[in-house]
């Protein structure tokens, strides 16, 4: 994610910083609150995000605000130890619970802590580069996409897991996301402001045409996107253009 100051006037919004020690807190609950509250199906998504990346053995892949690196797992499975899958977050301790997943899978994913809007690699570096439910917390969205442009080789694919407003659903997402989430936060933790946060930050991310349309100015062709969970989670990619 971004160490970029954003602006605070938008709901769902808050100073980079913020934003970053908040994670850096929920940290060590993260994962099992992913579980709970997606019924462990954010695992089946993220494997549909590393399958839309199109590596091949022995490919490059970047795994952008990783967290605690699901989606650099998956990707690091496609392209073997004879590729090379880096995972960068802003947030240390969410680097740390990544990196202790990886030992426990034998390694195979180098953890990174950067700036998702002023990424440390050289242009089209990666065959890939993915991001999964953090490119909404990025301080400018337009760079953040950009940026994963700008490291991915042309052809190369762009992909982005979010969550989105649904356009059917739309009662028992907005149960979900305004009363269930922040106290499903508070009972996990001490921390209930972050899943406050969440349904606000999701409120004000663009919907699937918009986000699409944003992907293809940075410089993306055949942008493309489905839909899992009724219209909650989309799964955007498109190709880096020659």
């Amino acid at each position: 994610m971004s160490v970029t100051e954003p602006s605070t006037n938008e709901p769902g919004r808050l100073p980079a910083g913020e934003v970053q020690a908040m994670f850096d807190r929920i940290a060590p609950r993260y994962d099992r609150l992913n579980r709970i509250m997606t019924a462990g199906l954010d695992r089946r998504w993220r494997e549909a995000a590393a399958a839309a990346a199109d590596l091949a053995v022995g490919d490059a892949g970047l795994d952008v605000c990783t967290g605690t690196g699901d989606l650099a797992f998956a990707l690091s499975t496609r392209v073997t130890d004879r590729g090379r899958v880096v995972g960068a977050d802003f947030s240390e301790n969410m680097l740390d619970r990544a990196r202790v997943k990886g030992d426990a899978r034998g390694g195979g994913v180098e953890f990174v802590q950067a700036d998702a809007l002023a990424l440390p690699f050289g242009d089209g570096t990666f065959d890939a580069a993915t991001v999964g439910f953090g490119i909404r917390n990025v301080a400018d969205l337009d760079r953040g996409i950009s940026e994963m442009a700008r490291v991915v080789r042309p052809g190369g694919r762009v992909v982005i897991l979010e969550i989105t407003t649904p356009q059917r659903l739309r009662r028992f997402y907005e149960l979900w996301f305004d009363r269930v989430v922040p106290v499903l936060g508070k009972l996990m933790g001490k921390d209930g402001a972050a899943y406050s946060y969440l349904p606000a930050s999701v409120k004000r991310f663009p919907e699937p045409p918009a986000l699409a349309e944003k992907m293809a100015a940075a410089g993306l062709t055949d942008v493309r996107w489905q839909l899992f969970a009724g219209g909650i989670i989309g799964l955007h990619y498109g190709r880096v253009a020659p």
